[in-house]
């Protein structure tokens, strides 16, 4: 009878609502990830030109324009404008000759960083920019700050990488090219073929870099396509010989730095043999405030240290002109 009772008592249990002995799973929190922004691929129309350039990011929001360096494009921002774009309007054009822009006939097309500038100021009005932080490097630095002069009141800050002002930043890389400016010389100017052959391009993605296996081959194989195009050549060789235009323009540019004192980022690649460290440190005397970051790579460190560069910029943006 004993067992008949017990079996009975188990049976009943077995049959409870387990709520009480067993609780119930916690729901998770759902994971919300940001999607990737979408970069816009557009062109404009300037001085009869088709002028390309990259866009992302909200349209009111503040904007920051992206000057490409030699021999490359907007091509090099590629990884940096979604990772600014939840924030900001990120404006990243090709020069002529560069890129997907046009590129006409050196001989009836002026191809001058001045022209350069007058033609990054008219997308940008086009486009309604009022005022823009500026990512500087290589030949942006020239066109961006020519660009400054027209319009000191519109640059919000300056991001600089490896992009010179100074003649401490000219060292024994630009001899030949000071030769050329020195006489114009046919023979001057053909010493410089050598600056637009793969080689040379290679040369710029891998030198003073660590690891190698960071540095995608994509970016002289693209590069050196566009190099190549027949009448190209003579652009690039137009244009070393215009570059020495810039340096006259030099004190004009340290005014600007000395009396506007815009927030600056300087990220410069240290191992970098066409703009050497010591260009970096000069800013230092006339926008004493600057945040400097000497990291160890080299001419385009956006290829190898973008992880460590991207916080820092957006910081920077954060703190600086976002405000």
């Amino acid at each position: 009878m004993n067992r008949l009772i017990l079996s009975l008592m188990l049976a009943t249990a077995s049959f409870a609502p387990l709520s009480h002995a067993v609780a119930a799973p916690a729901k998770q929190a759902a994971v919300v990830r940001q999607a990737p922004a979408t970069v816009h691929y557009r062109t404009a129309e300037i001085d009869g030109v088709n002028m390309f350039y990259r866009e992302a990011g909200p349209a009111d929001g503040p904007v920051v324009l992206l000057l490409h360096g030699f021999p490359t494009s907007s091509h090099m921002f590629r990884n940096l404008i979604p990772l600014l774009a939840d924030r900001y309007h990120v404006i990243a054009p090709d020069y002529p000759g560069f890129g997907q822009t046009d590129a006409p006939d050196h001989t009836k097309f002026a191809y001058t960083f001045g022209h350069y500038a007058d033609m990054v100021d008219t997308l940008m009005t086009q486009l309604g920019a009022k005022s823009y932080a500026m990512y500087v490097m290589d030949y942006g630095a020239p066109v961006g700050y020519r660009l400054a002069l027209k319009y000191p009141e519109r640059v919000s800050g300056l991001i600089v990488q490896n992009g010179n002002a100074y003649e401490e930043g000219l060292r024994e890389f630009w001899d030949p090219i000071k030769a050329y400016w020195a006489d114009g010389s046919s023979k001057k100017r053909e010493a410089l073929s050598n600056l637009v052959v793969l080689e040379t391009t290679k040369f710029q993605y891998t030198d003073g870099v660590k690891d190698l296996t960071r540095i995608s081959p994509d970016n002289w194989v693209h590069d050196q396509a566009l190099l190549d195009r027949p009448g190209n050549k003579d652009i690039q060789l137009d244009l070393f010989h215009d570059y020495g235009t810039n340096v006259p323009l030099y004190p004009q540019f340290q005014a600007f730095f000395r009396e506007r004192k815009p927030p600056t980022l300087i990220v410069w690649g240290k191992n970098d043999k066409i703009f050497p460290e010591e260009g970096a440190h000069p800013y230092l005397r006339d926008l004493p405030d600057a945040e400097m970051h000497i990291l160890d790579t080299g001419h385009f460190a956006l290829e190898d240290k973008l992880d460590e560069m991207a916080p820092l910029i957006h910081d920077f943006l954060d703190r600086k002109v976002a405000r």
